[in-house]
């Protein structure tokens, strides 16, 4: 077979490191050269790297910001609850459809997804306060909708003028009677990236929502999926693999989710937690209350689809599943392995960096594997410590002033509905085959030796490793991507996939093999040409130079 030549890079690590903080004043540096690290790869070390900290003042970073990650991400993907913006109108388009969540209405036809509900605060709300047009607004909503569920989302004005939003919303959920109202205290500035976001969101839907539905739930293999959003219709792929296994999937946190996954989520015998960085909280705070262990899975690319399936069906321990779960995989991975074998010889040798967040900088990492293709560089826009280095170092982490701003609850077991899943021999007996419970490895041990990880990459440092590592194809969101095009790359959205998907599962890696083969072997990229590049005239240097 033949093989495309490979891509050798000219620059050395700790050349392109020093490159990177050669703009930088000194102060700015040294913060800096702390959150790029050269992958060493040590057999029993991981390289520490500095994490979930603020972003410089006027570095132009990648990140969004804490009301983002809690409506946008968690909340954002759930159709039949009404997500309400309490704050200006640019706060809830910005949220508004942007992640290309899909879902299925169901039978019930509930579906507030396509809407932007905001109370759309003017001058003077800022001026005399904005609860009595949240309460209006709120009612508003039921009149119009009776939902399930109304939740409220502060955003940066609620938080700087004092708004009591969750004594409003405790006060409409009593009128009501029959429609959960609650709010969340997200405000932008509240934690140094969308991260605070998620936390928050995790902690209010599990004080809110789970555990308010008891009735049985059918199923013999029933899980929870965490973290999944069913961007491009991933869950949707999942979901087909999971019941053609005979799995059964409780609720997804939050892809094409509904009230109802939320509140029946403790019925549930394993949860599977796909983005570690948004979900993890829940998956502990489950465990602590019902008895609901947690595992790391990923969907993402064909050969992790299939571990995955082996690690659910190794947890129930029953051989039809076994046996049914490995029937699926030889029935699925033909199709697979043809379409990989058609692209390999064009595919194999070239370079792709990703900085997204989440998981998906080492999630995707496997699929461009299966095509031959090295990741040269990667990192995350709002990881902590543990994302890269896995959760061993959690005890390590020092609390900080970002991380007072978010509510830490109390979680005991529930003194009626707390049930272990296993017996503590047949939990010991699952470590002993290797089997690991609530545990994350991170990115780095996965990532080649001299690799790059660079954490909080801004618009200049991603322009400057493109031009120094020329890559053949970068994935990262919508802040980076006709900048990255300008240079003469492909740039392939992983936050919101641009268009197409799903790219999960069996099917979804045949999509991603094909989209991936067009991207980095057309030879548009060879004729792009930003403007400055063609007139001269528009070039321009840096003060300082």
């Amino acid at each position: 077979m033949a093989t495309a030549k490979t891509k050798l890079v000219q620059w050395a690590p700790a050349d392109i490191k020093k490159e990177l903080l050669k703009k930088y004043p000194a102060k700015v540096a040294r913060k800096r050269a702390k959150q790029i690290l050269i992958n060493e790869a040590l057999e029993n070390t991981t390289p520490e790297i500095t994490a979930n900290v603020r972003t410089i003042p006027g570095i132009i970073t990648m990140r969004g910001c804490t009301y983002a990650g809690c409506k946008g991400v968690i909340m954002g993907p759930t159709r039949d609850i009404v997500n309400l913006v309490h704050g200006p109108i640019g706060c809830s388009f910005y949220a508004w459809l942007t992640r290309r969540n899909q879902t299925d209405p169901g039978p019930d036809g509930e579906n507030y997804m396509p809407y932007c509900f905001s109370t759309d605060m003017q001058d003077s709300d800022i001026i005399f306060g904005g609860e009595k047009k949240l309460a209006a607004a709120i009612q508003e909503i039921y009149d119009l909708f009776h939902p399930k569920a109304i939740t409220v989302f502060a955003t940066c004005p609620v938080g700087l003028i004092g708004d009591d939003i969750h004594t409003v919303a405790r006060n409409m959920k009593e009128k009501f009677g029959d429609c959960n109202v609650f709010a969340f205290s997200c405000e932008g500035y509240k934690g140094v990236s969308q991260s605070a976001g998620h936390h928050i969101a995790n902690n209010q839907v599990f004080a809110h929502m789970v555990g308010e539905n008891n009735e049985p739930k059918a199923g013999e293999y029933r899980i929870n999926l965490l973290g999944e959003y069913n961007i491009g219709g991933d869950g949707f792929e999942i979901d087909r693999v999971l019941k053609k296994c005979g799995i059964t999937t409780i609720s997804t946190f939050s892809g094409n989710s509904t009230y109802d996954q939320f509140a029946s989520a403790h019925m549930a015998d394993l949860s599977c937690v796909m983005c570690h960085r948004s979900i993890n909280y829940v998956a502990d705070m489950m465990e602590t209350r019902f008895g609901i262990p947690w595992i790391k899975v990923n969907f993402i690319g064909a050969a992790s689809t299939a571990k995955s399936l082996r690690k659910i069906a190794a947890y129930f321990g029953d051989q039809a599943l076994i046996d049914r779960v490995e029937a699926v995989i030889a029935e699925e991975m033909p199709a697979v392995d043809a379409v990989r074998e058609d692209v390999l010889p064009r595919t194999t040798g070239k370079t792709a960096m990703l900085f997204v967040g989440g998981s998906r900088a080492h999630h995707y990492q496997d699929l461009f594997a299966e095509m031959g293709m090295r990741t040269i560089s990667a990192g995350y826009e709002f990881a902590h410590r543990d994302d890269y280095e896995g959760r061993r170092v959690i005890p390590h982490l020092k609390v900080d002033a970002d991380s007072r701003n978010i509510e830490e609850i109390e979680v005991e077991a529930d003194p009626e509905r707390f049930r272990p899943r296993k017996t503590e021999a047949e939990m010991q007996a699952l470590a002993e085959q290797g089997y690991t419970f609530k545990e994350y490895d991170g990115l780095l041990p996965d990532m080649e030796a001299g690799s790059l990880v660079i954490d909080d990459l801004n618009q200049y440092e991603a322009e400057r490793l493109v031009e120094l590592m020329r890559p053949d194809i970068f994935c990262a969101g919508i802040k980076e991507k006709f900048s990255i095009q300008k240079l003469g790359v492909p740039m392939k959205q992983l936050h919101s996939y641009d268009s197409g998907g799903p790219y999960a599962g069996f099917k979804g890696a045949v999509n991603f093999y094909k989209e991936i083969d067009r991207l980095v072997n057309s030879r548009v990229w060879r004729h792009m040409k930003a403007p400055w590049q063609e007139s001269l005239e528009l070039s321009a240097t840096y003060v300082w130079e």
